[in-house]
């Protein structure tokens, strides 16, 4: 029998917690966008563009977005990396995946869209120069899992990116749980009629591995130089690990 995971404060069987997650962004996908924007004030666009900049990706690189579900993320980094580079999309979420080429497309940019598991990357060894993955590794059942195939697919000298919720400095703790607790589900109900996917989203930060924790975990899975930036006070972390 398979080891029990967590979905929010629940302890599920991981095919529980593959089903349930899936059924969150089923139903948030359409309003994932407006969501981000007005629960993070608009942060999240410049941790996002802070992301890029830390990647030390270059004109040409071939990068890897992971869970990338509406594409924020590829968008800059096909910027960043221009007609000569390569950005491949993935996401497990047949609906946020839809959501992301679908505005690419609009945008005019065409870049390939896989639906797959980052647990079981459907790309060879050593693909690509940047692998990232951001605000999805909470999600994912088996993390080191995920984390091992974001390893196995760089190249030599290429980087991974973990943007992700994190512990927020102490001092603030108290008012930023009154937040996740109480306006985040009330603003999901009111925005996209779903109090239950926002409830979710607060506890799932909460068992999230911290900051050591998560550079730990990299670590182990085999990055090396691994570091992070907190930012907005630890509401948010980028991890950055290599490889060589």
């Amino acid at each position: 029998m398979s080891d029990p995971t967590h979905f929010g404060y629940e302890e599920v069987t991981p095919e529980e917690k593959t089903r349930r997650v899936k059924g969150v962004f089923d139903s948030v996908a359409s309003r994932y966008d407006l969501m981000n924007d007005l629960m993070s004030l608009g942060l999240h666009r410049g941790w996002k563009r802070f992301a890029i900049e830390a990647s030390g990706v270059r004109a040409g690189a071939r990068v890897l977005d992971v869970a990338g579900g509406t594409a924020d993320l590829a968008r800059l980094f096909a910027a960043r990396v221009g007609p000569t580079g390569s950005v491949v999309l993935t996401d497990i979420n047949g609906a946020m995946l839809a959501a992301g080429r679908d505005r690419m497309l609009n945008e005019g940019r065409l870049m390939p869209a896989v639906q797959c598991n980052a647990e079981a990357l459907p790309f060879a060894a050593a693909s690509f120069d940047c692998v990232s993955i951001a605000f999805g590794l909470r999600n994912v059942t088996r993390k080191e899992t995920a984390l091992a195939e974001m390893r196995r697919v760089l190249r030599p000298g290429g980087v991974a990116l973990v943007l992700e919720f994190s512990q927020v400095w102490a001092p603030l703790k108290s008012a930023y749980d009154w937040y996740s607790f109480n306006v985040l589900p009330r603003l999901g109900k009111l925005v996209a009629d779903d109090a239950a996917s926002y409830r979710y989203l607060a506890e799932s930060i909460r068992v999230h591995p911290d900051q050591q924790q998560l550079g730990a975990m990299m670590e182990s899975a085999g990055f090396e130089r691994v570091d992070w930036f907190n930012l907005s006070a630890g509401v948010v972390a980028l991890h950055r690990g290599y490889v060589f």
